[in-house]
């Protein structure tokens, strides 16, 4: 049988091999969340690219009333001013087709539904890192602590300073790609609700009372 020293061994082992595997997750971790970044700011710059939104109850009245006239492709054109995204843009368009054919408040629904679906995958990333980053981080700290430790008791200190290097270096990484990954999360759940709640209002006011279904 295993003794309790054969199983610390073995342990110790496991440990020492995903150093390298933790690393390069960790350095993987960043850029991508670098790339996430970038993309994020170019969405900020699109959305303030398009300057100040039509107000939604205006657009929503003007898309009304070209309904009213059946005039489908002028409803979507006055919704247009409204889509902060290329995914808006196509739900919108797909609120006001066939808004005269039977079972239209079900494709609403499943637009609406649609949508945030896709705005909470789009979340999946940034929120995984929130919580990657950091175990990335301690787990690139904790490993290089067993050799560091030896190091020590060896009175090698080179060995003892290298380890703990690494593990420093590490620990900045994962923390830097879990606020970064936090900060990009916060701000685009907030403009994700906000598209959304434009878009459930777009859906109220298409009709009048009278003529919802």
């Amino acid at each position: 049988m295993i003794g309790v020293t054969g199983i610390e061994e073995v342990l110790f082992e496991l440990a020492n091999a995903l150093r390298i595997p933790v690393f390069a997750a960790a350095i993987g971790a960043l850029a991508f969340v670098l790339f996430d970044l970038g993309a994020f700011f170019v969405e900020l710059g699109r959305r303030r690219q398009q300057g100040r939104r039509e107000h939604v109850q205006e657009a929503a009245t003007s898309a009304r009333q070209a309904l009213a006239m059946n005039d489908t492709p002028s409803a979507q054109q006055a919704l247009m001013p409204l889509a902060s995204s290329a995914q808006m843009a196509d739900t919108l368009a797909t609120l006001v087709e066939g808004h005269d054919k039977p079972g239209v408040d079900d494709r609403r629904a499943k637009a609406l539904a649609d949508f945030d679906l896709t705005s909470l995958r789009k979340l999946e990333r940034s929120r995984m890192l929130v919580r990657f980053g950091p175990a990335l981080g301690l787990m690139g700290t904790l490993i290089p602590l067993s050799p560091a430790l030896e190091g020590l008791a060896e009175g090698d200190v080179a060995q003892l300073s290298e380890n703990l290097r690494a593990a420093f270096s590490v620990t900045v990484i994962g923390l830097l790609i879990g606020a970064i990954a936090f900060s990009i999360s916060l701000v685009r759940d907030r403009l994700y609700a906000q598209d959304l709640s434009d878009l459930e209002y777009v859906v109220t006011a298409l009709d009048p009372p009278d003529l919802r279904r």
